[in-house]
């Protein structure tokens, strides 16, 4: 009976002991500051650094108004602008899905920022922080009245100063009310 309770305690001594260790060798999985950044390691596409924000608008009926699309782009990233500066880099492209009784236009894209790289001899065109993307929406003049989604799909290429990441498509809705 005495080596029983020797081992028992002697066991639970050990699981204690391992209990305390892994509670104290990391942080929680959700433990984040606000102000962090995507490491390299986080980041498995472009879709990890950048973040699509589309305003919702209300039209009436053979009318036109500008819709917003805001990209959120990750603090020290960047992404190409619209157009880029080279044919063989990736330019932010947003295109839309379609719905009734409402049609998109060509999006007009911001004025970009030109940026030195170390891996181009020349400035690149680049949208960085946020970035506004106009949208004109047009109601058709027989659209019946009521709410809508417009699907908006954002395709970018996010890169830091020494590389980039698989690009992506984002995909969100916005909000369509036709009065």
């Amino acid at each position: 009976m005495k080596m029983n309770k020797t081992w028992l305690f002697f066991l639970s001594a050990i699981s204690f002991a391992l209990f305390l260790y892994s509670g104290c060798s990391k942080l929680p999985a959700n433990t984040s500051k606000p102000d962090d950044k995507p490491t390299g390691q986080d980041i498995r596409s472009s879709a990890d650094i950048v973040k699509v924000q589309p305003s919702s608008v209300a039209l009436s009926a053979g009318n036109t108004v500008d819709a917003t699309v805001t990209l959120s782009i990750s603090a020290g990233f960047h992404v190409n602008a619209n157009p880029a500066t080279f044919s063989y880099l990736i330019p932010t492209e947003v295109t839309t899905g379609t719905i009734e009784g409402v049609s998109a236009g060509k999006p007009v894209y911001p004025l970009a920022v030109k940026r030195k790289f170390q891996f181009a001899n020349e400035p690149l065109a680049v949208y960085e922080g946020d970035a506004q993307i106009r949208l004109p929406l047009r109601g058709e003049k027989n659209a019946a009245k009521g709410a809508r989604s417009l699907p908006v799909y954002v395709r970018v290429q996010a890169c830091d100063h020494e590389q980039c990441f698989p690009p992506a498509t984002l995909t969100t809705t916005m909000a369509v009310e036709v009065k």
